[in-house]
């Protein structure tokens, strides 16, 4: 599902935030990405929908190769993957519903029945049903990124990326999102979450990859190579 092949980014500015970065996330597996604040987690993963490109070496997303992706075929690729940010990024203008229902507006892919639909199916998933009609800032800070799940998956994407998901959360509520993120990868989807928190990842059992200083230096855990695509 994720291919990174001596992936290398380099800015204008000459800081380089990955060196040659290599590794594979098959189909189906849920994988942390772990390293110190400014080790490149957030770059890699802005990688994978082409929020960044690499300076050097090529990455490959659901057999996808994005070098060779025009700038007009990005939103279609950016539609099989569900973005969680720390922040949940929500707009405040708008209410729980209609924040879930954003990207399928934007896609301008689904009559309004199925927006409905689709919208209420994710709210019930992260259990905040009752909630649609709230607008954020109503909303406790685990709630809210909750919220930021929903309308990560209400596309039903193959692959879902998360970026220090709990970084604002109490234990509970951390463990809480991580279990909502183990369901959704019990069903099929393909999860990556950056993380810096190695107690609470490290009670998951699951595959993580480390960075130090932009380069991958540890594989560890899971079932490395036990499912491909």
């Amino acid at each position: 599902m994720i291919h990174f092949s001596n992936v290398t980014k380099r800015y204008t500015n000459g800081y380089e935030a990955l060196n040659e970065v290599s590794f594979h996330v098959g189909r189906g597996e849920m994988v942390f990405l772990t390293g110190h604040s400014g080790a490149g987690k957030s770059t890699l993963l802005k990688m994978i929908p082409l929020i960044e490109r690499p300076s050097a070496g090529q990455v490959i997303i659901d057999d996808k190769h994005l070098g060779r992706v025009k700038r007009r075929h990005i939103p279609a690729l950016r539609r099989d993957i569900g973005i969680i940010f720390q922040d949940s990024k929500l707009l405040n203008d708008r209410n729980v519903f209609d924040n879930v229902a954003l990207p399928l507006l934007v896609s301008g892919d689904h009559h309004p029945r199925e927006v409905g639909r689709r919208v209420r199916a994710a709210l019930d998933k992260v259990g905040l049903l009752s909630r649609e009609h709230d607008f954020p800032i109503s909303l406790s800070g685990g709630e809210r990124q909750r919220v930021g799940i929903a309308r990560a998956v209400v596309n039903r994407p193959k692959l879902l990326l998360a970026d220090e998901p709990t970084g604002n959360l109490d234990p509970a509520l951390s463990r809480e999102i991580m279990a909502l993120f183990e369901q959704f990868n019990q069903v099929g989807v393909t999860v990556l979450i950056a993380s810096h928190d190695l107690e609470l990842i490290g009670r998951l059992e699951k595959r993580i990859l480390a960075l130090r200083r932009g380069r991958m230096v540890a594989d560890q855990g899971g079932e490395l190579g036990a499912q491909t695509g």
